[in-house]
């Protein structure tokens, strides 16, 4: 049994001038080993950690590609040695205060794993630290084979992921009562974030859920054989499908709720026009009489005060009578 190391880190020191990009001159690799098995962890590679690891482990050289790449769809590509895995995880990125997806590239052979994620993913960290700290976790994590390990990280993310739902969940949650207390037109921006986080979950895990399923697969290869460790895997895939079935649900009440917002909204609208519709008929007929009265030409009672009470009189009465009609028929 190989003896277990603590991780040996090592900081890249950068240079560079204004206005240039810093070029990093020493690589930023973490690593653990234990029981013949060594995890190999970078947070967000650059061109220098990528070559070293390449040559380190004989990576071919478009996986290589793919790491630095800005965006790879979900796939498992399957070499003799190893396999080289993409997946996308949700993460909250503040720079633009959106959900956003990100990338997390994986190495796994007989005797390492390499995670290198391109932000920052805290499940995956926390698990290297807890695994750094604690002798008997690593050994642990460490005793069943690299796929056991991938195993454990891949169920840290897929745990992280529900705890976004939740926050979605509640967010939906809070909408409803507000529809209905007369927020209706604050409500369109809740609305529409919550839509837009809906969505964006959809396009991370959509493409995921295949991939998942090739992994259950090429992975049983560096799991040891133990029967249990077969259904390890079955496992990550039913977590992204209760995953995608919470989204689908997420995607109906959010659909549904900003219907009913809709809705609302556009009652609103429809008594308003009501209402100055009303006016606007009972004023017309009114200002019809005044206008002929009103013209240089002589009538009974021309000029004289009983002749206006009497006009006034014909447009309130008219006017009461057009009002009474519109409640009569319920369009007040």
């Amino acid at each position: 049994m190989a003896r277990p190391t603590l991780p040996r880190i090592r900081r890249g020191r950068t240079r560079g001038t204004s206005g240039d990009l810093a070029e990093r001159v020493e690589p930023r690799i973490s690593e653990l080993s234990a029981n013949g098995l060594t995890w190999v962890h970078v947070d967000q590679p650059g061109p220098l950690e990528a070559a070293l690891l390449a040559d380190r482990f004989g990576f071919h050289e478009l996986d290589v590609e793919d790491v630095l790449s800005k965006r790879q769809r979900p796939k498992v590509d399957e070499y003799e040695s190893y396999l080289f895995i993409v997946l996308h995880f949700p993460f909250y990125d503040k720079s633009v205060q959106r959900l956003n997806a990100a990338e997390l590239d994986v190495f796994i052979g007989a005797d390492f794993l390499i995670t290198l994620p391109n932000a920052e993913l805290l499940p995956v960290t926390y698990l290297f630290s807890r695994c750094a700290k604690d002798a008997e976790l690593r050994e642990e994590l460490f005793s069943k084979g690299s796929g056991y390990l991938l195993y454990h990280v891949l169920d840290d993310l897929f745990d992280y992921c529900f705890p976004i739902l939740d926050k979605i969940g509640n967010k939906l949650d809070a909408i409803e009562p507000e529809i209905f207390e007369g927020r209706s037109d604050e409500v369109v921006r809740d609305i529409s974030d919550a839509k837009q986080e809906i969505i964006a979950y959809r396009k991370i895990i959509k493409p995921e859920r295949a991939t998942l399923r090739v992994l259950e697969r090429y992975t049983q290869r560096f799991l040891l054989a133990e029967p249990e460790l077969e259904f390890y895997f079955d496992d990550i895939v039913d977590a992204a499908e209760r995953i995608w079935d919470l989204l689908d649900n997420y995607k109906e009440v959010i659909e549904g709720l900003e219907s009913t917002n809709e809705s609302i909204i556009s009652h609103r609208q429809q008594y308003r026009l009501q209402i100055l519709t009303v006016v606007s008929v009972i004023l017309l007929p009114l200002t019809l009489l005044a206008s002929i009265f009103g013209m240089n030409v002589q009538f009974p009672g021309f000029g004289t005060r009983e002749a206006f009470w009497v006009l006034l009189g014909i447009i309130v009465g008219v006017g009461g009578l057009l009002l009474g009609v519109f409640r009569w028929r319920r369009w007040l």
